[in-house]
């Protein structure tokens, strides 16, 4: 495993390819996109790509500065891999085939929602510098889509918009919506739980092959 002070130049490459890929996609959607801006950027899908975008750029080019700092730590890296694994699982498991999409658009939404979520996981797999994890840190990972969702449904009430079907109380009602939003926040708990399993016993195997 790479020190935290250095990278290798492998490591170098992959993040550029990663973040070229995370910035590409969102540029273009936003390109496609006719909707507002604001609207765009409700989205837990951009959201979530812009991190990795942001996460890679300023971990891998500009380390020293305090954003750099920020996204170099082990805690982010896993909260942003929790968030695009989130953001793969839902699209391609509920949504997918919802709005069909065709041509461009049919393409920068499997950058988003399938090849970015790919290549950033097996990026922190491989390349995130691995130290221990507690539960604590999966509670804080979900404070952010916690507040996406309250901000997804006090913004629609506003808007009369809600950026995806299970968000929609217009549709199908607040009682639903409350138990669509239960239903993510354990989901992103217990994922996270699994997801610091991993990392854990990444280090342990790590620790064990240094010794």
């Amino acid at each position: 495993m790479n020190s935290k002070n250095r990278k290798s130049n492998t490591q170098i490459f992959y993040a550029s390819i990663t973040a070229f890929f995370a910035w590409f996609a969102i540029i273009f959607q936003f390109y496609l996109t006719k909707g507002s801006i604001a609207n765009f950027f409700s989205y837990f899908t951009i959201l979530s790509n812009l991190l990795i975008a942001l996460s890679l750029t300023f971990s891998i080019f500009l380390p020293k500065t305090k954003i750099g700092e920020f996204f170099s730590s082990l805690s982010v890296q896993t909260a942003i891999s929790l968030y695009i694994f989130i953001v793969a699982l839902v699209y391609n498991t509920v949504l997918r085939g919802i709005l069909i999409v065709t041509g461009w658009r049919l393409i920068a939404d499997n950058i988003l929602h399938v090849l970015n979520p790919v290549l950033y996981i097996l990026y922190w797999l491989r390349y995130s510098e691995k130290e221990k994890l507690s539960w604590k840190d999966g509670v804080y990972w979900a404070i952010f889509p916690f507040f996406y969702l309250i901000y997804s449904l006090i913004r629609g009430v506003i808007t009369n918009w809600y950026p995806y079907p299970f968000l929609n109380v217009v549709q199908i009602g607040y009682k639903t919506v409350l138990m669509n939003v239960g239903v993510m926040i354990i989901v992103f708990f217990i994922i996270g739980l699994l997801l610091i399993i991993l990392n854990n016993k990444l280090k342990k195997n790590n620790d064990s092959q240094d010794i």
